[in-house]
């Protein structure tokens, strides 16, 4: 390997970033070596180390909680299973063939280069096809894009609403201004945002037991970030609205552990119940575009305000600061935008772009999303405070780039799912029986896993269900965290 840190120094270097105490380092066990998936890029390593960052970060906070510190066990082979997992989940023995649109992936432009079109949400569809003024087509889309420069194409379809990116080499992106905005951003930012009373830690039969979670994201990252703590214990909710489009399959793969109900924020009912929920959270993880809750009423500061001492998590894609700070994006563009499909094809010896063999930047961030939010709820209980935990694909691409390079990357597959086979398990769901992968981080006292089935959004009401004793609070779920019957059988 080329500039290689070891996986234990990656967690390491995220706790020193997290202020942590280093002690706990000593109970981590990691095992397996890249590669483990067909890459240039220390994949394998960058799961390992996020997933094990959260499990020890986890372990961290029952043990501050006032119990003995516990073991933490991850293996790379698995962890790079668990950042493919919607690749791997069947259900009832069945998966989609694509869960993207025919018409999403990379075209050539007139001046020989590429641009990537995410048009897996109808509206983005439409506005691809309304601003080239052609059938929905690949062959038409392409017809059409022989008009264009790649870089004049993505400035002027974005302003129409278009969600795309033109392909750079890693050069281009490091000579580019929003690069430049983010380059000295920390891959996890944890601040405190305002005054508020230090409040005990939570502690039950898992790690997280009793931290209450509320999910406002959608599709892999920030949706992984929610599964990620929840597998720890975590009362998770995850909030979604009926006008907001998903993808069905990403849904069920990354509902696991959750609740699912509606609160739409462009209603004052929607704002109403949002705001009752917020009065309880310990955790609030949003992946909106930057401003855009605020504009509503819940931006970091807006929830601190309503529930002092919380812990606001904000995703975005290029960063916060910056000329592209309120771009939408998706893992697949910031992958075109920032280098990795020309590095990739380059170290494969192909022509044109080439993915990372999973969604690497949506994965990493969304547990490095969890390891923060973690971390900052320790401090507050520590220090008392309200706090903001901010993560971006963008700056994860660039912790992943400085995770070395791996000269032999492709000389293994991706594993099929009988291939990892030892690392699924089966759980009933109103979808049908999921097999799934299981969580790679492994506690020696507390378990991981997911005590809740995927259920459609929507399926529960947003409310908190009020603990049996009758006291102040309330609990997303109950008590033993055993399923509803109704949440198995069917919504």
């Amino acid at each position: 390997m080329s500039g290689a840190i070891a996986p234990a120094e990656i967690v390491a270097d995220l706790w020193r970033l997290a202020s942590a105490d280093a002690s706990a380092l000593k109970h981590l066990s990691l095992s397996g070596s890249d590669p483990v998936l067909p890459s240039a890029f220390r994949i394998g390593a960058a799961a390992q180390a996020s997933i094990a960052a959260v499990g020890l970060a986890a372990a961290e906070l029952r043990h501050h909680a006032g119990a003995p510190r516990q073991r933490v066990s991850v293996d790379m082979r698995h962890a790079a299973a668990e950042f493919r997992s919607e690749h791997c989940l069947t259900i009832d023995g069945k998966a989609p063939a694509s869960f993207a649109d025919p018409l999403f992936g990379t075209y050539r432009t007139g001046d020989g280069r590429f641009v990537r079109l995410h048009v897996n949400f109808p509206h983005h569809r439409e506005n691809v096809l309304k601003f080239l003024g052609c059938a929905p087509t690949r062959a038409a889309i392409e017809e059409a894009l022989k008009n264009w420069e790649a870089v004049p194409f993505e400035t002027e379809a974005y302003q129409h609403g278009c969600v795309v990116a033109a392909m750079r080499s890693p050069d281009e992106w490091t000579k580019h201004q929003q690069a430049g905005a983010i380059a000295s951003a920390p891959v996890v930012q944890i601040e405190k945002i305002g005054d508020a009373p230090a409040r005990p830690l939570p502690r039950g039969a898992k790690s997280l037991s009793g931290l209450r979670v509320l999910d406002l994201t959608r599709i892999i990252a920030g949706p992984v970030a929610g599964r990620a703590l929840a597998a720890h214990g975590a009362d998770v909710m995850r909030i979604s609205a009926p006008s907001l489009p998903f993808i069905d399959w990403l849904v069920k793969d990354t509902g696991r552990g959750k609740l699912a109900a509606d609160a739409d924020i462009a209603t004052a009912d929607g704002r109403a119940a949002l705001a009752r929920l917020v009065g309880d959270a310990d955790i609030f993880l949003q992946a909106f575009r930057p401003g855009a809750l605020a504009a509503r009423g819940f931006g970091a500061a807006d929830v601190a305000t309503r529930r002092p001492g919380i812990v606001y998590g904000s995703l975005s894609a290029y960063g916060e600061t910056g000329p592209w700070a309120s771009r939408r994006g998706f893992d697949s563009l910031v992958q075109t935008a920032t280098g990795f499909n020309v590095a990739e094809a380059a170290a494969a010896g192909v022509e044109g772009p080439k993915e990372l063999p999973c969604q690497a930047l949506d994965h990493a961030t969304g547990y490095l999303l969890a390891f923060g939010a973690i971390m900052a709820r320790i401090r507050q209980a520590r220090e008392g405070g309200s706090w903001l935990v901010r993560v971006s694909l963008a700056a994860t691409g660039r912790w992943i780039w400085h995770l070395g390079r791996i000269e032999n990357g492709f000389s293994c597959r991706l594993p099929t799912r009988d291939d990892i086979a030892d690392l699924l398990e089966d759980a009933p769901s109103p979808f049908g029986l999921m097999r799934g992968v299981r969580h790679a981080a492994q506690l020696s006292v507390t378990p991981t896993g997911w005590a809740r089935p995927s259920v459609p959004l929507g399926t529960h009401p947003p409310i908190c269900r009020r603990a049996r004793s009758g006291k102040s609070g309330c609990r997303f779920f109950r008590q033993d965290h055993a399923p509803l019957k109704s949440e198995v059988a069917g919504p």
